[in-house]
C-alpha cells in the first residue's frame, strides 16, 4: 500500500485492499474514508469487504463515493464532517489518491488560503491548480 501523507493526520492512498487494513491500523491511522463507487473498476475489492476488515483492524469506515469528476457539496460536507470528527489519523482513498486530496481541499477543514491548499496538494504529488477558481481566496 502506497500512503501519501499531506499532513500529521492525514494522507490518501490509491486503491487498497482488505488486507491493507491492518498494516493501516499498524500506521496509526484509526479512520479510513473511501471516495470510489462500487464497481467503478474490474477486480476493486467491495466496498462492504473493505469496510469489513477495516472493522476488524479496529479502523473507523465512512463511504463517500465521488465520481465523472464531481464533487458535489453533500459529499465535500460529509468529507469534512469526517475529517473534523475522526479521532487520530485520516487515511482517505480513491483509484489514485486524487479524488480523495481533491475533496479534502475542497472541504478545507484546516481553514487554509487557496495558493496553501494547492502547494500542500502539489508537495503531495498533486496538481489540483486547476481548481483555483473553486476556492476562493
Amino acid at each position: 500500500m502506497r500512503i501519501t501523507e499531506v499532513t500529521e493526520r492525514f494522507a490518501v492512498a490509491p486503491q487498497v485492499q482488505a488486507a491493507d487494513m491492518r498494516d493501516a491500523a499498524d500506521a496509526g491511522y484509526r479512520t479510513v474514508i473511501c471516495n470510489r463507487p462500487d464497481g467503478e473498476e474490474d477486480g476493486q475489492p467491495t466496498v462492504a469487504e473493505l469496510r469489513d476488515a477495516a472493522h476488524s483492524a479496529g479502523i473507523a469506515f465512512h463511504h463517500i463515493p465521488v465520481s465523472g469528476g464531481a464533487f458535489p457539496a453533500e459529499a465535500i460536507a460529509a468529507f469534512a464532517r469526517v475529517r473534523r470528527e475522526a479521532e487520530g489519523k485520516v487515511l482517505a482513498y480513491c483509484r489514485t489518491g486524487t479524488r480523495s486530496i481533491t475533496l479534502d481541499t475542497l472541504a478545507n477543514v484546516e481553514q487554509l488560503s487557496a495558493d496553501a491548499r494547492i502547494e500542500r496538494a502539489r508537495q503531495a504529488g498533486y496538481d489540483l491548480s486547476p481548481l483555483r477558481p473553486r476556492l476562493g481566496v
